[in-house]
């Protein structure tokens, strides 16, 4: 059983949702869409094409960190596209958050997103979500899985690593 909180991060198109709603169900968790807990300025300013500046930012990944909170297992998710960005939703958390990244190529993401339907970020804004990106480093809580495999696959594999981390 896992009881720890995480964040199935990475930008647009990667497979977020997907991915988190996959592992709370195989995990027995809640799951947190972060994209519901963006402020309406945010969503609008985002649907218009802008990116979103860290000012704008911070209000929305303390929302995210406080979703986190309590002693239960949760999963959320969220482009916690910064360490600094990460860093705020543990401290906002208030308790050690894991980071399961979705890594993939840039054909990859440009053609999910693309493809993709009913959602708020525009394709225009994947290049200024990829050059904001650092990608987690060692010294973080963060596991790294490749978009190119099924997404069960990639359950699969984050579910495993989520749980050794607990140990």
């Amino acid at each position: 059983m896992f009881r720890g909180a995480a964040v199935v991060m990475g930008v647009a198109s990667c497979g977020k949702t997907v991915v988190g709603e996959g592992l709370a169900q195989r995990l027995g968790v809640r799951f947190v869409e972060g994209d519901r807990l963006h402020p309406a300025a945010n969503v609008a300013k985002m649907s218009s094409g802008t990116p979103l500046t860290d000012e704008d930012r911070w209000p929305w990944l303390a929302e995210v960190g406080a979703s986190l909170r309590g002693d239960d297992g949760v999963i959320a998710s969220c482009s916690a596209l910064k360490r600094v960005y990460r860093e705020h939703i543990t401290a906002a958390a208030k308790r050690p958050v894991f980071f399961v990244f979705l890594n993939g190529s840039r054909e990859l993401l440009e053609r999910r997103i693309g493809e993709r339907k009913g959602h708020f970020m525009p394709p225009s804004l994947l290049a200024s979500q990829l050059a904001t990106l650092e990608r987690p480093t060692k010294q973080e809580r963060a596991g790294r899985f490749d978009i190119d495999q099924p997404v069960e696959t990639i359950v699969d594999q984050a579910a495993a690593w989520l749980l050794q981390q607990q140990v």
